[in-house]
């Protein structure tokens, strides 16, 4: 199973300090905004604590998947690639299901990348709405 305690060794000093750097952006602007707004609110809210604390952040990134030899854009997007070393996938909803961890999980592969987060901001505490995906 993947989750926060899971995984630290097996991605390079660099992207867990990105990762804790959006750790403690989603804690920020969860405290500051609390839980029942729109994912795109959560998203542009980190979008600017992050920009704030240094870290370069893309919006809605395009995704394509790659099936044998070819590449298909099937309009998958990540909600933010910080750094271009980490995928964060935002969610407000009453609680995450085992197919946003698979949603993330694929996001990884197809990227290429290591570390991605499931941010459900939608939860009273935050804690209980957030997982650390390592691939």
């Amino acid at each position: 199973m993947h989750n926060e305690h899971d995984g630290t060794e097996a991605v390079s000093p660099e992207v867990n300090a990105v990762g804790r750097a959006v750790m403690d952006a989603a804690f920020a602007v969860h405290r500051e905004l609390g839980p029942g707004l729109l994912e795109s609110v959560y998203e542009l809210c980190m979008v600017e604590e992050l920009d704030r604390a240094g870290f370069s952040v893309e919006r809605q990134v395009g995704m394509p998947i790659r099936y044998r030899d070819a590449q298909f854009d099937v309009g998958f997007r990540l909600d933010l690639l910080v750094e271009r070393k980490v995928v964060v996938e935002i969610k407000s909803i009453d609680a995450l299901a085992s197919i946003h961890t698979a949603q993330v999980l694929s996001y990884l592969r197809f990227s290429g990348l290591r570390l991605g987060y499931l941010i459900n901001f939608n939860a009273v505490m935050l804690k209980n709405g957030l997982r650390r995906l390592v691939l």
